[in-house]
């Protein structure tokens, strides 16, 4: 029996492990291969209308430190003099509002027992009880095809924010997240 729940809490810390606060989508042009692009440069931050919690030196240094890492390290070279793509991040920070669900009471059923549907465990129904506040942090990366001035490839990483500090020091993860999707490894 000790053997079980050992198995278990395993699985479930594990699981819980794996699963990052952060998330992250990218869209590309599809036709084009990104091999072809060998220099890299910078355009300045584009200005949100949102909070300015990543205005400062210390999120721009996060920012482009860890950035043009992932981009050397993918075979990129910085220049200032005509690089061939250019990249440039947006910050938006948002308050949004989510439910908060309530239950009705304990009993019978849940995930981890006997019972016609889910089990021996928690019960009862959950209701909406009030909405809470939550702030959400987006970091936008895009980069730029230097000769046609469009727009080839887009990646954003989402994530609620705690405090503005832990937010900043969390960036360099949300730039390595968002450098998975780049389309050259």
């Amino acid at each position: 029996m000790k053997k079980f729940w050992s198995i278990m809490l395993l699985g479930v810390v594990f699981i819980l492990g794996s699963c990052s606060s952060y998330k992250y989508n990218t869209t590309r042009v599809q036709t084009l291969d990104f091999a072809q692009y060998k220099t890299y440069g910078w355009l300045p931050p584009v200005d949100s209308l949102s909070k300015n919690y990543f205005t400062n030196d210390i999120a721009r240094n996060n920012i482009l430190s860890t950035a043009n890492r992932e981009l050397e390290a993918r075979g990129l070279r910085y220049s200032k003099e005509n690089p061939d793509i250019l990249f440039r991040y947006i910050t938006i920070v948002n308050n949004k509002s989510r439910m908060v669900y309530g239950n009705t009471g304990w009993g019978w059923g849940g995930p981890w027992g006997f019972s016609p549907w889910w089990g021996y465990g928690w019960g009862g129904r959950s209701y909406p009880v009030g909405k809470e506040k939550v702030r959400y942090s987006h970091l936008i990366i895009e980069a730029l095809d230097r000769k046609s001035n469009s727009v080839v490839w887009q990646a954003r990483g989402s994530g609620e924010i705690q405090t503005p500090e832990k937010s900043i020091n969390n960036l360099p993860k949300v730039v390595e997240g968002i450098f998975k999707e780049y389309p050259v490894k």
